[in-house]
């Protein structure tokens, strides 16, 4: 179905395939706690919600993933102490996440490892990927009957030690 006023900064792409609905988003980043762009980000969210609960009335096998910007729990964080004041880690953010998630999704790379110290993002400065200084905020979110499906989930960081990389690794998912 459309993504109708989700979509108006064309952060979505959907399609099928093999029997299951994957959304790919790029969730707004947000600027600053209490911008307008941090506001936006936050009602961004809450339509995102109302498009999951309608997505999940007509499909069981559905994976919504992408560049959320949010890194959920202070384990997703190189360092937790104090971002609670930063953007991507507010408790705002994370709630509104949750909220999200709420409708009967599960983070898929949770599945397999618990642990800290396992990021898809590094910012360019201060040599952040050598040190490991990263933030989990790319992520598969899986309805439960795909979630039960699920064999593995990992981030593959090979591609993010190239000469020229993105700042992001890829976050793989197999069911």
């Amino acid at each position: 179905g459309s993504v109708g006023n989700l979509d108006d900064q064309k952060r979505v792409i959907s399609g099928v395939l093999n029997g299951v609905r994957i959304l790919n988003l790029y969730v707004p980043n947000g600027s600053s706690i209490g911008s307008e762009k941090y506001e936006y980000k936050l009602r961004w969210l809450a339509l995102l919600k109302q498009y999951l609960v309608k997505t999940l009335g007509e499909t069981t096998k559905l994976n919504v993933c992408g560049d959320f910007n949010i890194a959920l729990e202070n384990r997703d964080i190189y360092t937790p102490d104090k971002r609670d004041k930063h953007i991507m880690s507010s408790p705002k953010e994370r709630e509104t996440l949750r909220d999200v998630l709420n409708v009967g999704l599960a983070d898929a790379f949770r599945k397999f490892t618990d642990d800290s110290g396992h990021f898809s993002w590094w910012d360019y400065r201060a040599a952040s990927f050598r040190r490991n200084m990263g933030w989990r905020i790319d992520h598969h979110y899986l309805s439960s009957e795909l979630y039960e499906q699920t064999t593995r989930c990992w981030i593959d960081v090979e591609p993010r030690k190239l000469e020229k990389p993105s700042d992001h690794a890829p976050v793989i998912v197999e069911y």
